[in-house]
């Protein structure tokens, strides 16, 4: 990118680390923030812009997305993903995580996940280090559990060794099985093939036990259920490196939402109980859940127009992402800055990037978000490559009004 004249963003609400937004401004010079606070102000030769009162936020760090979908993080806030290797060339060798490190810059930054196993077969560890030099910022299992206790514990004592965090996925696949839904009297009633939540809960407790023998770093893309979620809260206190996913689809949605087959619906791991449904806020409010991220898998009608139990599993997240998340803030159940670390700072943190705070010194990724503004989510209007969402014809608010990265604007 050229050398753009250094920005300044002025009259906005600065989105800190801890507290309430504070009046201030920013100032980047190159792609790094060089002053911000209430006293900072434009410089002759800046680019200016007026805030108008606006959130001044850093950009939005997407853990775990299955496609690169530009207009869509860009619409959503989104400077930086960390793409799962479920790709058509799954990232399993260090060409194909180099190629993807590079696929989106210079306006979106990508981060490889590694495969954990080669081909994602769930059995002979892929070339781990080699992928971690080529860029790969942790290792991930796809989105499938696995299942050799034996090859679980090789990945995880040979990403201790190699300082690379596990990004895991956490139903039992041998309970789960085909199962389309989460067994109770709403799959009962469809018809549809279902696997016991419990599926969850065990895949995390041997997960942990594995994790506390070896001591690597451990992180569930997603914990969906109140027994799933106690284990990662006790693991937690016991001093294991654990740390835990969620994306808005499993804290605003129960199954009921399954009721008339809408394949939009239709979600890996499954939409819970309404009882489940709670117990993820309650994680969400007790710091149990540490990472909110947009699952982000958009489908096409090849795949989405199909009878329930033959739809492929995915939603299309990282433009419903935010407001979703700002919904907590509205219920009460999370502070602004909390929202903001579980969509900025965790993540980042998670991938050891430098980004997800506003900071002197940290990279120019930065949104302005109106919290307030309403808008209704459309499928058939939507920036992502395909409209799958959950949402559809739901309205929320929270909307970013400009994105910035590097401190070059890119929406």
């Amino acid at each position: 990118m050229k050398q753009l004249a250094p920005l300044s963003i002025t009259n906005g609400r600065l989105v800190l680390a801890e507290g309430d937004p504070q009046p201030g401004a920013i100032r980047c010079a190159g792609d790094r923030i060089v002053a911000l606070g209430g006293d900072v102000a434009a410089q002759a030769g800046d680019r200016v812009i007026d805030a108008k009162g606006a959130l001044i936020a850093p950009g939005l760090v997407d853990l775990g997305v299955f496609a690169i979908d530009k207009p869509a993080f860009h619409f959503g806030g989104i400077t930086r993903a960390a793409l799962m290797p479920d790709q058509g060339v799954v990232l399993d060798k260090p060409s194909a995580v180099r190629f993807a490190a590079q696929s989106g810059k210079p306006d979106l930054w990508v981060h490889p996940l590694a495969a954990a196993t080669r081909d994602l077969a769930g059995s002979e560890l892929a070339e781990l280090a080699l992928m971690r030099d080529a860029g790969a910022r942790a290792v991930a299992t796809g989105r499938r559990w696995i299942s050799d206790s034996g090859a679980m514990h090789r990945l995880l004592s040979y990403c201790a060794m190699l300082g690379l965090v596990v990004v895991t996925h956490a139903e039992d696949a041998g309970l789960v099985g085909a199962a389309v839904a989460t067994a109770g009297e709403m799959a009962t009633r469809l018809g549809l093939p279902a696997a016991p939540a419990e599926a969850e809960a065990l895949a995390v407790a041997r997960d942990l036990q594995l994790a506390e023998l070896t001591g690597a770093r451990l992180h569930f893309r997603q914990v969906t259920t109140a027994r799933a979620l106690d284990l990662v809260r006790a693991a937690k206190a016991h001093g294991i490196a654990v740390t835990a996913g969620v994306t808005p689809a499993h804290f605003m949605l129960s199954d009921t939402a399954i009721g008339d087959f809408r394949t939009f619906t239709r979600l890996s791991p499954p939409l819970r109980s309404e009882a489940d449904r709670l117990a993820v806020r309650a994680a969400i409010a007790d710091g149990t859940i540490d990472v909110i991220a947009s699952g982000h898998d958009p489908r096409g009608p090849e795949d989405k127009r199909l009878p329930f139990a033959d739809a492929e599993p995915g939603m299309a997240g990282a433009e419903t992402l935010l407001p979703l998340t700002l919904a907590l803030v509205r219920d009460g159940v999370i502070g602004l800055a909390a929202a903001f670390r579980l969509l900025t700072a965790n993540p980042a943190a998670l991938l050891g990037v430098d980004a997800g705070s506003l900071a002197v010194g940290a990279q120019a990724d930065l949104a302005l978000v109106d919290p307030d503004r309403p808008w209704i989510v459309d499928s058939g209007k939507m920036a992502a490559s395909a409209g799958n969402t959950p949402f559809d014809k739901q309205g929320v608010q929270g909307r970013v009004t400009a994105l910035f990265k590097g401190g070059a604007q890119v929406a």
